[in-house]
């Protein structure tokens, strides 16, 4: 049952006024709600009780008491559930997905065929051997246009006696041109030489990018996993028919694996010895198949996070990762698929690695600076940034654990006005004030941690402000910077320390829950622009 609400509008920065003086007519509201996993999802936004905006904050930091029962079950779904069962046969498509390309006109379709192989002696599969094929159209008959894409296999390798290699089926991943915006499509994916095609399944098109024009709903989710507490989330994230999916990296946990299939809430503590990270690949099969209902009709845009980071021979990583997913990294300018930018209506949003070089003489950085300059506000006048780990978070867990990245980025973000920033990895919800280098400021962004969408870890409960909860700083070095940039305060209240001694002026709210967030963006009549964001209490029902 929903228990409160709390709610605050953003304001439109006054650093924007400057630069967009056309933007002073437009006006939206923009609704951040943090739904139950058990509750019944509600927004509540009425005439008569008018919502409280940043220019009547900052608001005075909540903190809601730990509430056991929200633990939920945090147990991960095991291979004989039905739900991550192999259901097609031959090389038929399974683990469908859409993502979108930088505009409403592309987007991508993405498909497994063939089975896996994990063991001592595996052999991959040849990707030239079955086509990738997509048919589409905006009637279900018939399917008037194709595209043909391309198909990889990948491995995950370990060079270590007992340990079992892996080998994926062959993922494919085609680029759908010419859609128009807002538009139902309907599609088929496979190979159709080889009687290997997929059943029809459809998808909604971005409306077109303009300053009254925004997608109904974008869901926010984080370090996900597959848990049953996974499976109430994502049943209540497509409750809410959200236009789009943006998960905020931490996708499988399958490095919380050993490649024997035994698993642990706590890799370190239950296998301190291994010769290296281990993973077990298949959870990543599982997770496709399982998220195949949600994400074969709504676009999901990830980005990775340090579960995805899955160390193999060679030295590789992100190999999953990257291959898994398709990425508008070659249409947004960029060469990674660890940072890349799309717009979503009239929302830019913009997706930065945190597990890569990110200094100023970096190519991230200088991608980044290139991404913001071409940004056109009076076309995309919301500005959103999402990476893992956050910068602004007063747990205990990761405390200033991103520092380096925050030293290195944030002025650039804020110069350009990002109006709100998107993080994980902090198992726990947490909304901040309007922040700028630990300073409440009102042209600053609000940071909104939601990295708690259901995986077998447990729930960041404690503090870094309670009594004896204040981390070390050398808990914080930085193996992309080679240092340690996080360090005591130099003003302010908790000047000369490490961490407050009490919740810092900068949360404004925080709760250790599982839950996902509801991006909502609606048209209302005003002459000036303000962004409502929501965040909903809430708690499991018993």
């Amino acid at each position: 049952m929903l228990l409160s609400t709390h709610s605050y509008t953003l304001p439109l920065n006054g650093k924007y006024k400057l630069l967009l003086p056309m933007m002073f007519w437009r006006s939206f509201l923009l609704l951040l709600s943090i739904i139950a996993i058990n509750d019944v999802v509600a927004v509540v936004v009425t005439n008569a009780k008018r919502i409280p905006s940043t220019l009547d904050g900052p608001f005075d930091p909540v903190t809601v008491p730990y509430d056991v029962s929200l633990r939920g079950n945090a147990v991960d779904l095991p291979d004989t559930d039905p739900r991550v069962r192999r259901r097609v046969k031959g090389f038929e498509p399974e683990q469908i997905s859409v993502s979108l390309s930088v505009s409403y006109d592309s987007v991508w379709i993405s498909w497994v065929t063939g089975e896996f192989q994990i063991g001592n002696t595996i052999k991959p599969l040849n990707p030239n051997t079955v086509a990738s094929l997509v048919r589409y159209g905006r009637s279900r008959f018939p399917l008037t246009h194709e595209a043909i894409g391309y198909s990889l296999v990948y491995n995950q390798l370990y060079p270590f006696e007992g340990l079992q290699n892996y080998t994926s089926g062959i993922i494919h991943h085609v680029r759908l041109t010419g859609l128009k915006p807002s538009t139902l499509y309907y599609y088929r994916c496979g190979d159709p030489s080889i009687s290997a095609l997929s059943d029809i399944y459809h998808f909604r098109t971005l409306p077109v990018s303009g300053p009254r024009s925004y997608p109904k709903r974008i869901a926010v989710v984080g370090d996900l996993g597959l848990t049953y507490n996974t499976t109430d989330t994502i049943s209540h994230l497509t409750r809410n028919n959200p236009d789009l999916v943006i998960l905020v990296g931490d996708v499988t946990y399958a490095n919380l694996y050993l490649t024997n299939g035994t698993g642990s809430d706590c890799y370190d503590c239950s296998f301190p010895d291994t010769p290296i990270h281990e993973t077990y690949q298949p959870r990543w099969d599982y997770w496709g198949r399982f998220m195949q209902s949600l994400i074969s009709k709504t676009p999901i845009m990830v980005v990775e996070g340090n579960h995805e980071i899955e160390e193999q021979a060679g030295n590789q990583r992100f190999v999953a990762y990257s291959s898994r997913f398709a990425f508008p990294s070659k249409e947004s300018e960029s060469s990674s698929t660890f940072y890349y930018s799309f717009n979503a209506g009239g929302i830019h949003f913009i997706m930065l690695g945190a597990y890569i070089s990110y200094n100023k003489s970096a190519e991230q950085y200088k991608w980044l600076e290139r991404d913001l300059a071409k940004v056109d506000r009076s076309m995309t006048p919301w500005l959103v940034a999402a990476w893992h780990p956050p910068w602004y978070s007063s747990y205990k867990a990761h405390y200033k654990e991103a520092e380096c990245m925050r030293v290195e980025m944030e002025e650039l973000l804020y110069t350009y006005g990002v109006d709100i920033v998107l993080n994980g990895h902090v198992h726990a919800y947490e909304r901040s004030n309007r922040v700028y280098n630990f300073t409440l400021d009102p042209c600053g962004p609000v940071h909104i941690t939601v990295g708690d969408g259901g995986n077998r870890e447990k729930m960041a409960i404690e503090h870094a402000d309670e009594t004896g909860n204040c981390p070390e700083a050398s808990s914080t070095y930085d193996v992309y910077m080679g240092g340690f940039c996080a360090k005591n305060f130099t003003s302010g209240p908790a000047a000369g320390k490490f961490c407050w001694d009490w919740q810092p002026d900068y949360s404004a709210f925080r709760e250790s829950s599982f839950g996902h967030g509801i991006l909502e963006v609606s048209l209302c009549i005003s002459v000036s622009l303000r962004a409502f964001v929501q965040q909903m209490k809430h708690h499991s029902e018993e």
